[in-house]
C-alpha cells in the first residue's frame, strides 16, 4: 500500500480529528515558545535500537510514540523508561549483548505483557517520573513556531492582517509568489478552503504558489505531500519575474495576491488586467494573446512584503502606473502581554519568581519593630568572655540557636494559611521586556474590475434608468415648489384632522 492511500484524506491543518493518528503530523509542546513537529509512527518492532519502537528524546525525558497515539489532541504525556545507553548515545550491540538478552528473555516469568510484547514485536513503556509533554493538533500558528527555516517567516501578526485586509475568504484563489518557509502557504490554505475538488473543473479555494529557488520548492513539494495539502496547494517552481504567473498558459482567476520577493515591481507587469504597454524584451512572442491571471468579474487585493523603505518606494511607484488604488502601507510592531500572579511579601521565603518585599507599609513597620526588638535583646543579653575578653563560642552558639528558634516560631505563627500558587498574589500583566521591531512593510493595493460596454448594457437591463418618477435632481425648481406645497397641505390636513378628533373625544367626555 502506497503512502498517498495510507494518509488521511483531509489535512490534519483542516480538520484533525478528535485523537491522534498515526502517519499524521502532531506538535510537541515541550514549553510555552518549545515546539517540536513529529510524524507518529506506529510501533511495528525495534525501531533506532529501541524495543519500544520509535522515541523522541527531549531534556524532559523520552517518549515513544506508542504512547502518543489514539490519545485526544491536547493531552499530557508522561515519559517514558527507556535505554538510551552511555550518555544518551545507542551502542552497537554485539553476539554477547544477544546472548544475554536471549538468557534473560528465556527466564523471564509468563506473564500478559510479555505475551504482548512476543505478539507484536514491541517493549510495552513503562512511566518515569522525569517529565511530561502536551501533544497539540497542527495549526498554521503552532506551524510557523515550529517549521525548519529556510528564508525569512511570515510571522502570525503579520499574516493574520494580510489576509483580513486581501479579502481571503472560502472560496477564493491566492496568488503566492515566493514560497520560502510555507509559514504564508499554511495559513491562506486555510483561509480559503472549502472543501476538496472532487474534479478539475470543480472550482474551490485555492492556492497557487510560486517559488523560483530549486531546493527550497523540492522541500516545499514534500512538505505539502505530507500535509496533504497538495490538492489545495499549487506549487511552481518559476521565476515570476519573466515568466509570470498563468498555469499551463491559462488563467488562475485569482481574487488576491500575496508578493514575498526581493523586487516585487518587477512582478507587477504580469498582474494586469491588460497588457502593459511596456518595451518587449529579447525572445518575447509579442504576437500571442495576452492573458491576465487576474479574476475578470472582481476587484483584486494585493499585498507586498517588502522589508526595505526603498522597495516599498519603488513597488508604489509601479503600482501607481499600473492602475492599482487605495495604495496603504502598514508597519506591524507585535509585543505580547503576559498575565501573570505578583506575589508580593516577606513570607515568600523560599519560592521562585515572588519578590521579597514588603507588601504594604504596615508589613514594613512590623518587619522594622522586630528588627529594633531583636537589636535591644542582643544588647541586653549577657556576654560569656573567655581569656582574652571574647565572647565565649559556646554562648554565642546557644544565643544564636534560641534567637533563630524564637524567630521561627514567631513567623510560623505570623504566617498567613497556605494558598495554591494560581489564586495566592494579585493578577497583573507586563509587556514583553524587548519591544521587538517590524519583519516587513505591507504595502496594500486594490485593481478594480473593468467595466465594458457588455456590463453597462447587463446593469442597464437590471436597473433601467430615464423613467424614474420621483428622483432627486430629475424635475425643475417649479415642480420641487409644487411637490412641497402639496406635503405641507397634507400636514395641515393631518393636523386639522387631529384636532377635529380630539374635540369629539371633548366633546363624548363632557
Amino acid at each position: 500500500m502506497t503512502d498517498a492511500m495510507t494518509r488521511p484524506t483531509v489535512s490534519p491543518f483542516l480538520e484533525p480529528g478528535l485523537r491522534t493518528k498515526p502517519r499524521s503530523l502532531a506538535i510537541l509542546q515541550l514549553s510555552r515558545d518549545n515546539l517540536l513537529p513529529i510524524y507518529l509512527q506506529e510501533a511495528s518492532g525495534e525501531h533506532d535500537g529501541y524495543a519500544e519502537g520509535a522515541v523522541v528524546n527531549t531534556r524532559y525525558g523520552s517518549f515513544p510514540h506508542s504512547t502518543m497515539l489514539n490519545v485526544p489532541w491536547g493531552s499530557q504525556i508522561r515519559a517514558s523508561k527507556v535505554d538510551t545507553g552511555s550518555r544518551g548515545r545507542k551502542r552497537k550491540r554485539g553476539p554477547k549483548d544477544d546472548a544475554s538478552r536471549d538468557d534473560a528473555e528465556e527466564n523471564q516469568p509468563e506473564t500478559a505483557d510479555n505475551n504482548d510484547t512476543e505478539a507484536t514485536g514491541v517493549k510495552q513503556a513503562v512511566a518515569d517520573d522525569s517529565g511530561f509533554i502536551h501533544v497539540l493538533p497542527p495549526t498554521p500558528e503552532l506551524w510557523t513556531q515550529s517549521l525548519p527555516h529556510r528564508t525569512q517567516v511570515v510571522y502570525t501578526p503579520d499574516y493574520s492582517y494580510i489576509l483580513h485586509r486581501i479579502r481571503a475568504r472560502p472560496g477564493s484563489t491566492i496568488i503566492e509568489a515566493g514560497a520560502g518557509s510555507g509559514s504564508f502557504t499554511h495559513a491562506s490554505v486555510r483561509a480559503v478552503y472549502n472543501g476538496y475538488p472532487s474534479s478539475a473543473e470543480d472550482r474551490k479555494g485555492k492556492v497557487f504558489s510560486f517559488e523560483y529557488h530549486e531546493e527550497r520548492y523540492h522541500k516545499m513539494k514534500k512538505e505539502l505531500t505530507d500535509h496533504n495539502l497538495d490538492g489545495l496547494v499549487h506549487l511552481t517552481h518559476r521565476d515570476v519575474y519573466n515568466g509570470g504567473f498563468l498555469i499551463d498558459g491559462k488563467s488562475p482567476e485569482a481574487d488576491a495576491i500575496f508578493l514575498d520577493l526581493p523586487k516585487p515591481w518587477e512582478a507587477l507587469p504580469h498582474l494586469s488586467r491588460r497588457k502593459p504597454q511596456t518595451q518587449a524584451k529579447e525572445g518575447e512572442d509579442t504576437a500571442a494573446e495576452w492573458v491576465s491571471p487576474l479574476n475578470p468579474k472582481r476587484a483584486v487585493h494585493i499585498c507586498t512584503f517588502s522589508p526595505c523603505i526603498e522597495q516599498v518606494t519603488r513597488t508604489v511607484s509601479a503600482m501607481r502606473r499600473l492602475g492599482w488604488v487605495d495604495i496603504d502601507m502598514v508597519e506591524i510592531a507585535n509585543r505580547k502581554l503576559h498575565t501573570i500572579r505578583d506575589r508580593v511579601g516577606l513570607h515568600y521565603q523560599t519560592d521562585r519568581g515572588v519578590n521579597v518585599s514588603p507588601h504594604d507599609v504596615e508589613e514594613a513597620l512590623e518587619r522594622l519593630a522586630e528588627i529594633e526588638e531583636r537589636v535591644r535583646e542582643q544588647a541586653a543579653r549577657p556576654r560569656g568572655a573567655g581569656e582574652d575578653g571574647a565572647e565565649d563560642a559556646d554562648t554565642v552558639m546557644k544565643n544564636g540557636d534560641d534567637a533563630a528558634k524564637k524567630d521561627n516560631d514567631k513567623t510560623s505563627a505570623e504566617q498567613p494559611p497556605f494558598q495554591t500558587p494560581w489564586v495566592d498574589g494579585r493578577l497583573i500583566t507586563k509587556g514583553e521586556p524587548e519591544i521587538k521591531t517590524h519583519t516587513s512593510y505591507l504595502v496594500f493595493a486594490v485593481l478594480p474590475r473593468e467595466w465594458t460596454e457588455e456590463d453597462e448594457a447587463a446593469a442597464f437591463a437590471k436597473y433601467p434608468c430615464g423613467k424614474e418618477k420621483a428622483v432627486v435632481g430629475s424635475i425643475d425648481k417649479q415642480t420641487r415648489k409644487k411637490e412641497r406645497r402639496e406635503q405641507l397641505q397634507k400636514i395641515g390636513d393631518r393636523k386639522a384632522r387631529r384636532k377635529e378628533r380630539a374635540e369629539k373625544i371633548a366633546e363624548a367626555v363632557e
